[in-house]
Order: C-alpha cells, then sequence, then structure tokens
C-alpha cells in the first residue's frame, strides 16, 4: 500500500495509495459485480487527462533521478534484508520508475487483474463499465499525485516495484532534505514491501482471496444495509468511533453497509495493510544513519509535513478516500511493530509471516502483547 506533491502536500509511502485504493477496489469491485465491469482502461486515460503536471525539471535532473532511484532500488535490498531477516532465492526484479501517468496505468492495470476485469467491453455493450471507469479514473488522478512508491504483488511474475520520480523529487525540495539520502531512505520502504510478499508468497493469495469476498453480491434485504448505516452514523454522532481509524471517512461507511463476511473482509484488509506498512516504516528507519546519514532529519522533517494542515478541498477528498485514515494506520502499524520487535527480538517477530493465522487480529494491533502471547508465547 506515500508521501505527496507538491499538489496534494500530504501523502504516504506504501504499498499502494493503499487505502485510497482499497476503497476503488472494494467499491468498484461491488459495482462491477453488478453493472458487469469497470471499463480500467478508460480509466487510466482519465486519469491521465486529469493528473496535475509534475515539479518543473531539467532534463538533465530527470534523468538523473530515474538512475540513482533504479540504482538505490537495488542497494536497498541488503540492509532491507539485513535488519528484517526476511530471506530468500528470488531474484530481486528491478524498479520501474515512473512518473504520474505511469502510475496511473499502472494501478489500473493492477486493479484490473485484481478484481477481475470483465470481458471486453464489445461484448458487454459500448456504455458497459464507463461511468464506473471515469470515477475510478478521478479517484486514480488524486492518488496519483500523493505516491511516492507502490509494491504491486500481482503483476509480473515476481512482482512490480514502482517508484514516482516527480513526486520524490516534489517531496525532497519540500522538506529540503538531501535528494540521496531521501530517495533511499523511499527506496527501503518500497523494497521492504517486495521483500514481506517475496518472502511470505502465501500474502498475495490471501489480499486476492479477501477482494473477492468484498466484491460478491448477496441478496441481504435493503433494509439491513439501511439499519446499520443509521447505526454507524449514530455511533459517528456520539463520537463512539472517533479512535477507530477504520470508521472515518468513506472506508467507515463502507463497512457500515456491509454484511459480517464483507465487512470481516475488508477489517483483515485493513489490518494487513497496518502491519505491512508499520514493518516497513519500522525496518526503513532501523537500517541507521550507518547507511542514511540524515534519516534522523528525513524522519523528522516527514512527520511534520504530515501535520500541516491541507486546504478545503484537498481535506474533503483526503476524508472521501481514507487518506487521514492511512496516515493513522502508518502510525498504528509502526508503534505496534516497534513494540513486539523491542520486546522478543525480530526472528520471534518473524513468526508473524507464517500464515493467516499468525497476522495480528484488529484488537491487537493496539495491544501487542495480546499477539506476543498467542504467537510467541
Amino acid at each position: 500500500m506515500n508521501r505527496g506533491t507538491d499538489q496534494s502536500g500530504d501523502a504516504e509511502s506504501g504499498t499502494a495509495a493503499e487505502s485510497g485504493q482499497e476503497v476503488v477496489v472494494a467499491e468498484t469491485r461491488r459495482r462491477g459485480a453488478l453493472s458487469a465491469a469497470v471499463d480500467w482502461k478508460l480509466a487510466a486515460r482519465t486519469g491521465a487527462a486529469l493528473v496535475p503536471a509534475g515539479p518543473r525539471t531539467s532534463r538533465y535532473a530527470a534523468e538523473q533521478v530515474v538512475a540513482e532511484l533504479a540504482s538505490a532500488s537495488e542497494r536497498a535490498e541488503g540492509p532491507v534484508r539485513e535488519v528484517s531477516r526476511m530471506l530468500d532465492d528470488k531474484p530481486v526484479p528491478a524498479a520501474r520508475i515512473v512518473d504520474r501517468p505511469g502510475w496511473i496505468a499502472a494501478a489500473a492495470d493492477s486493479m484490473s487483474q485484481l478484481t477481475g476485469a470483465a470481458p471486453d467491453t464489445a461484448e458487454r455493450g459500448l456504455l458497459a463499465g464507463k461511468p464506473a471507469g471515469v470515477q475510478a479514473g478521478a479517484m486514480l488522478a488524486f492518488l496519483s499525485t500523493a505516491i511516492l512508491g507502490q509494491y504491486d504483488p500481482f503483476t509480473g511474475p515476481d512482482g512490480t516495484l514502482l517508484l514516482v520520480a516527480p513526486n520524490i523529487m516534489a517531496v525532497e525540495r519540500a522538506l529540503g532534505v538531501s535528494p540521496t539520502d531521501f530517495r533511499f531512505w523511499v527506496c527501503l520502504h518500497e523494497v521492504t514491501h517486495r521483500v514481506q510478499f517475496s518472502s511470505a508468497p502465501w500474502l498475495a493469495d490471501y489480499m486476492r482471496g479477501n477482494v473477492d469476498v468484498l466484491g460478491e453480491v448477496g441478496d441481504e434485504p435493503l433494509t439491513d444495509m439501511l439499519s446499520r448505516l443509521v447505526d454507524e452514523l449514530r455511533e459517528r454522532r456520539r463520537g463512539d468511533s472517533a479512535d477507530d481509524p477504520n470508521a472515518r471517512g468513506v472506508v467507515g461507511l463502507l463497512r457500515a453497509t456491509q454484511p459480517p463476511a464483507q465487512r470481516e473482509a475488508l477489517d483483515r484488509l485493513l489490518v494487513l495493510g497496518t502491519l505491512l506498512e508499520g514493518h516497513a516504516d519500522h525496518v526503513m528507519d532501523a537500517v541507521g544513519p550507518a547507511v542514511i546519514p540524515s534519516v534522523d532529519q528525513i524522519r523528522a522533517a516527514f512527520d511534520q509535513r504530515r501535520k500541516r494542515p491541507t486546504n478545503p478541498l484537498q481535506r474533503l477528498l483526503r476524508a472521501l478516500l481514507g487518506v487521514d485514515a492511512k496516515v493513522a494506520q502508518y502510525v498504528r502499524g509502526k508503534a505496534f511493530v516497534d513494540e513486539v520487535v523491542g520486546r522478543v527480538g525480530m526472528s520471534n517477530f518473524n513468526a508473524i509471516w507464517t500464515n493467516p493465522e499468525t497476522l495480528p487480529r484488529p484488537e491487537e494491533i493496539a495491544t501487542p502483547e495480546r499477539w506476543i502471547g498467542r504467537v510467541v508465547g
């Protein structure tokens, strides 16, 4: 499931604009099952047409950042494996360095595969899937300004590591940090995701299975769904869900409309995202100043930028796409990993990657000792 740019200002680094993309996947998958498909090719074209340009730079500087990111993504493999103690014998695939339209195209292709794209539009009618495709494209355009990098486990034989060069350049300029250190720092995070999935191959199928559950369409009475939605709104009014990041924004409303099986699947995806991002943040900081001299300065500047207010339109979009919930997900995930590794060490922590049963449960994220007691003993 990245850090923002000069446009959105406050994004995150991770596996794929995860919070926003999880919502796009869930909503378009559900709508796809009802209306036959989402036209992901149209989504890619729409997103590319709507996305704002990245920061201005010279051709030489652009070529330099591409070359440096490609090199850094390979060099990051060693420190990540040393700190995480996650090893496998798979080859290290080269990263793809992309611009914003390139990320949109890759994300649309990935979600087409993940959500099970329907047959070609010619077989379904000329307009099938197009409204949803335009909506998805608009969301991808916004998210593309807020992505530094992404590991996609669903494309290519060994997954695909994407690094969005213009966004990385924009954020390093805004933070006033060493470009070389910052680019390597970002690569550490994204390469950690690649190592997670290569070392625990079952993760991709686990994610795909939960997305499939989200896409199931049942025959539940509309009154039952509306009743849950009313209960959710009442809880928000009382403030009962204020401390639960999964209950905020469109993610919370989506959960409220879902029957138990789909809500549980979404919760499993959210918990997995929390773990993956928290672990990647832990690793990228644990590598330390021996590899990244200005790591403390980067982290401090990064966290400070996260707290800056955004304009009203950005706040609305962030709320709708669950970006603020995603920020909380990073914080909670890293706190969980920091606590567990601090208490039992990295080798014992790595029991978490054994199978779905050893992943943390929702209630264990905030109480790591419960996970330790259940899994490590």
